[in-house]
């Protein structure tokens, strides 16, 4: 992590622009998520959109202590929060798919995720989809100037948790700008009232990860895939926002990945509210 940055509008607008790119990538993925397809093969789909539209997949090459991270996405099944490696698993009906991107362009980075659910899930874990994906909405209507860190968390945690879930502590949203995670840290559990004050310019992902069971998490024997101790579905959804006198702007758009989601018969939408 770095010392907080705070972006300018032209600043900002770069990585709108990145951000965009994201989105478009995640929509490409969502046309071909189907059951017999791979991760792998999401992975391949998504690093060629970003490079033949101008963009670098930030995550690739991304050094976490002595390891460099080898793909364009991390692509996270099931019982797997974040992280997942792309591989040769074969997806299944009834699987959900979080997919993470984030792309480097104009030397700026722009970083979302989103869970898909593919065919005949169960509705139990539908509905964990439908509630983490209001909890990121009513994070970022928190996100104001002059509020603070802790009333982002605050909102995601109680509507999660109210609704029977838990939250994701081990794991946190972050500052977004030149670099893919600077400061600060943006959890999805706090107070109202607490942490550092949100400033204009400044840029950050939230992104909710959370467990149909208990937030416990444990490692893969890959070495970097997070995932639930339980063995119960985890659900993720991310934007990247920007803090502006008249309110959060996102700047990724899921907009366009749904409508490719609605076009595709393998994808269970039902969930959508």
């Amino acid at each position: 992590m770095s010392e907080v940055t705070y972006k300018t509008v032209e600043e900002i607008e770069l990585i709108k622009k990145s951000s965009l790119l994201v989105s478009a990538a995640l929509a490409e993925v969502a046309k071909v998520i189907a059951p017999g397809v791979t991760t792998l093969y999401l992975d391949k789909v998504a690093d060629e959109y970003i490079t033949k539209n101008g963009g670098y997949p930030i995550f690739k090459g991304y050094q976490v202590y002595d390891q460099s991270y080898p793909f364009a996405t991390c692509i996270s099944v099931n019982e797997a929060v974040v992280h997942g490696l792309p591989n040769d698993y074969v997806i299944q009906d009834g699987d959900i798919i979080s997919v993470d991107i984030g792309v480097k362009m104009n030397d700026f980075i722009g970083d979302s995720a989103y869970t898909f659910a593919v065919g005949n899930v169960k509705q139990d874990i539908l509905d964990l989809l439908s509630v983490t994906k209001q909890s990121l909405y009513l994070g970022i209507a928190q996100a104001k100037v002059n509020n603070r860190v802790g009333d982002i968390g605050f909102a995601v945690q109680s509507h999660c948790e109210g609704n029977g879930y838990s939250v994701v502590t081990e794991l946190v949203g972050h500052g977004v700008g030149r670099e893919l995670h600077e400061d600060p840290q943006i959890p999805n559990y706090g107070r109202r009232g607490a942490g550092k004050k949100l400033q204009e310019g400044l840029v950050i992902a939230i992104e909710p990860m959370i467990n149909l069971g208990k937030k416990e998490l444990g490692v893969a024997e890959d070495g970097w895939t997070y995932i639930t101790k339980d063995g119960k579905a985890s659900a993720h959804y991310e934007h990247t926002i920007a803090l502006t006198k008249s309110g959060p702007i996102i700047l990724s758009d899921f907009s366009i990945v749904e409508q490719a989601e609605l076009s595709n018969k393998n994808l269970n939408t039902s969930y959508f509210a």
